[in-house]
């Protein structure tokens, strides 16, 4: 008979890789989110100092309630410029 003890085994079980893929994953999606949330923070404030009088989204804003259908088709145009160089 052999006297020596068992020794534990030195690599993880399926339910440990599991839990360990499991928290690799969550803090990927956490750091994702996190730079998402970054981005649309960033995005939000570009829209907002662009929507204040003189600047162009104001100006685009009040041009189009003027003329809504003058607009529209000086839009269409640069549509089908755009796709046309495609």
């Amino acid at each position: 008979m052999s006297t020596e003890i068992p020794q534990p085994n030195p690599q993880p079980g399926v339910a440990e890789r599991a839990i360990d893929a499991a928290s690799d994953v969550s803090h990927t999606i956490g750091e994702v989110a996190g730079g998402l949330r970054a981005a649309v923070d960033r995005l939000t404030y570009v829209i907002d100092e662009a929507r204040k009088p003189g600047r162009p989204l104001s100006t685009v804003a009040a041009i189009t309630r003027e003329a809504p259908l003058a607009s529209l088709f000086i839009a269409f145009l640069f549509g089908v410029a755009i796709a046309r160089r495609r």
